[in-house]
């Protein structure tokens, strides 16, 4: 067993994603908003130009999702396709990271 740890970049996905996972028969995810540290800093006074001078080209800074699924094994690369079909490849800039880390321990999960 496995806990997946997936940083949606683009909360606008999120429903497309959720309603995936469902069809695909996974469920108990928890969704967690999120801000990542070069956004913060993007605005901290220390970097103020720098800060502004993104928001003109960037825009306001804005938010993701952190969402956490204790996954069975079978079903990582289930979750990795919707995660391809939905947001793409992620190994292009501002689409998101997955990750996963074994789960030693779990209590009130259920099947």
């Amino acid at each position: 067993m496995k806990l997946m740890v997936y940083v949606l970049n683009d909360v606008h996905q999120l429903d497309k994603f959720l309603i995936a996972l469902k069809e695909e028969k996974i469920k108990g995810a928890t969704i967690i908003n999120s801000t990542g540290m070069g956004r913060m800093l993007s605005e901290s006074d220390d970097m103020n130009i720098l800060g502004s001078l993104k928001f003109l080209f960037d825009g306001p800074r804005s938010e993701s999702r952190v969402i956490l699924m204790a996954l069975e094994d079978e079903q990582i690369d289930v979750v990795l396709n919707v995660i391809d079909r939905i947001a793409g490849d992620l190994s292009k800039p501002n689409t998101g990271i997955v990750f996963t880390l074994p789960i030693d321990f779990i209590k009130g999960y259920k099947k």
